[in-house]
């Protein structure tokens, strides 16, 4: 694999955009979501994206390409609720590894389709591990504040099978995203380090935050500052943040994270904020006029988009990351 650490010295890698926005275009039924495979299934799997790995493996693989041909350097894997405790939800625990192993597999074939045609952009895999629907900080049931839903030994070993097969199906990297409680992030990292220590390998590992409103702070109650410190204590990749709000609303947390680390930064902003019913307004042309004031201050070496965002998008912020270097980081800048 070529070496990512030098490539983002180079120049601004592109993550892609929202795998969920562009799977509303195929308006699956509940029908295409089980496919021949699980048509007597006894529950509803209507809404489980990542089953679409296996039963419609053919459109998970045309997202990938035309994120690819926009411009994007990096996709993320079809794995955002790829956990024991995400598939619950649909009475699937049992299909963990096979979804994470195939979706990382089918990312991985269209990157090299990419970079075989072209060597000089090689194109890489990022396997997407998200925040689960459980908090391992706060309680959800406000009369029993003492109440945990999910233990960090439960989240670690759930983490630790989706990152296997992760790895398994060709990732080239480990995208720990969607960060609303860093316990749950530390978690996913703990599991991380001990599947690298075992295989004795080194994938690169990407960490990103949300922060959930103008408190600027994640759901979890920490600031830009107390959440870099409490992940910073493991080599990373990059560090950034991404979700819940737009670009220009992420920008002032973005500033004081780029100044604050000595890792690579990212960003993967909605693309503005929801509308009334849920859908986002913003075109590429104005998230492109927002994503550009980043690299006019030097903030950022992985840029992307999250909900909301299209290829149509990831070429716009393509071709404006193109006019731009990559933020330098103090390390390399000889800065102590």
């Amino acid at each position: 694999m070529s070496d990512i650490f030098k490539i983002l010295q180079d120049r601004i890698l592109v993550l892609d955009g929202a795998m969920g926005t562009m799977l509303q275009r195929y308006k699956f039924t509940e029908n295409d979501f089980r496919g021949s495979r699980f048509k007597d299934f006894k529950y509803p799997l209507k809404g489980n994206n990542d089953l679409l790995s296996l039963t419609q493996p053919e459109a998970i693989a045309e997202v990938h390409r035309k994120y690819f041909e926009a411009g994007a350097d990096i996709v993320e894997t079809n794995t955002f609720s790829g956990t024991t405790i995400g598939m619950a939800d649909y009475h699937m625990e049992d299909l963990v590894y096979e979804l994470n192993f195939e979706s990382a597999k089918i990312a991985k074939q269209v990157a090299e389709e990419f970079t075989k045609a072209n060597p000089e952009k090689p194109r890489f895999v990022a396997g997407s591990i998200g925040p689960t629907n459980r908090t391992a900080s706060l309680s959800p049931d406000v009369n029993r504040p003492e109440f945990r839903a999910i233990t960090f030994e439960e989240l670690r070993i759930a983490y630790k099978q989706q990152v296997e097969a992760l790895i398994d199906g060709g990732s080239d990297i480990l995208l720990v995203e969607t960060i609303f409680d860093t316990l749950n992030a530390k978690a996913a990292l703990f599991a991380i380090q001990e599947v690298k220590e075992a295989r004795n390998i080194d994938i690169p590992v990407m960490v990103s935050g949300t922060i959930t409103d103008a408190s600027g702070r994640t759901l979890s109650g920490q600031t830009v500052e107390a959440f870099l410190i409490s992940i910073s204590h493991i080599p990373l990749l990059s560090v950034g943040f991404n979700c819940a709000l737009g670009a220009d609303q992420l920008q002032p947390y973005l500033k004081r994270l780029s100044h604050e680390t000595e890792f690579y930064t990212s960003a993967h902003p909605n693309a503005g904020l929801p509308n009334a019913f849920g859908e986002y307004d913003q075109t590429a042309k104005q998230m492109q006029q927002l994503i550009e004031n980043y690299l006019k201050d030097d903030l950022i070496n992985i840029i992307g988009g999250c909900c909301g965002t299209t290829p149509e998008h990831i070429k716009a912020i393509a071709e404006v990351a193109a006019n731009y270097k990559p933020r330098v980081i103090p390390a390399q800048a000889g800065i102590s």
